[in-house]
């Protein structure tokens, strides 16, 4: 029992070391002051301000905010509506159907859908001379079209396990189907929608290939951009933007566990 222990100890100490030595050596030198990110030359915060002063990180990073709130929006919208088609129309004609387009962009290779994508609107702008400039809003469409599968499924789960006695309760007392799904279904389900929501931030904000796919010239988000400089040599600005991107996750995810932790004890 004591030796599978130490095995099970050690293999867990070798993978969270795997995973997090890399993270902590990108924070350090994130504090270098040698132009080689590799090469240690002292103690600097010269690459954050360098940073700070880069126009074209601070247009690529307001890029992806605009895209990654929009498609998550927009994938919640979606992706909610097609999670409670799924939930509560029963067997309707062509079910079947329906599940496997909505599920599709999660199975689907994201190289396959962004050719597909990238033709659609090739032969949307030859048609009707929409998108005249491949950027926000295609990336946009992409982005929403991957990440509303996420929401669907996230949804359709909570409805799945929800109690429907109080929405029978609301429609017996008078109330219609309509104003049942505002003051009941919605609140009940509110909470899967913004962990879709977040989901779908999080996928958008992280998005590369399809991203690479559907935007033009001036339309870089930010993995375009810190992909295009890494296959240049990663320099230490790029380390200062890695560390802000993890101090960010590191303070949303403290947040969000203390106000779960909140939520439970006012529950409790």
């Amino acid at each position: 029992m004591k030796a599978n222990s130490r095995f099970i100890i050690s293999m867990l100490s070798f993978g969270y070391a795997f995973l997090y030595i890399p993270l902590i050596s990108v924070v350090i030198y994130s504090f270098n002051d040698s132009r080689l990110a590799t090469v240690w030359g002292g103690f600097s915060t010269r690459w954050y301000g360098e940073l700070l002063r880069n126009e074209q990180v601070t247009s690529a990073l307001f890029l992806s905010l605009k895209v990654g709130i929009s498609a998550a929006t927009l994938a919640t919208l979606f992706g909610t509506m097609a999670g409670m088609a799924l939930a509560r129309f029963g067997r309707f004609r062509s079910r079947n159907l329906f599940t496997g387009l909505v599920m599709s962009p999660m199975v689907m290779p994201e190289v396959i859908t962004g050719l597909a994508l990238l033709l659609l609107f090739v032969s949307l702008q030859q048609l009707t001379g929409w998108p005249g400039q491949r950027g926000f809003g295609t990336i946009t469409i992409a982005h929403t079209t991957f990440s509303m599968a996420y929401v669907a499924i996230i949804v359709q789960s909570r409805l799945a396990a929800m109690d429907e006695s109080l929405e029978e309760a609301a429609m017996d007392l008078g109330g219609r189907p309509f104003r049942v799904m505002i003051d009941i279904t919605l609140p009940l389900i509110a909470p899967a929608m913004l962990a879709g929501w977040l989901l779908a931030f999080t996928l958008s904000l992280d998005d590369l290939v399809l991203a690479s796919f559907v935007s033009g010239p001036g339309g870089s988000t930010l993995p375009m951009l810190i992909f295009s400089k890494v296959k240049l040599g990663v320099t230490p600005d790029i380390n200062a933007l890695a560390t802000v991107i993890m101090l960010f996750v590191s303070v949303g995810v403290v947040v969000a566990w203390r106000i779960g932790l909140r939520m439970q004890r006012t529950n409790d």
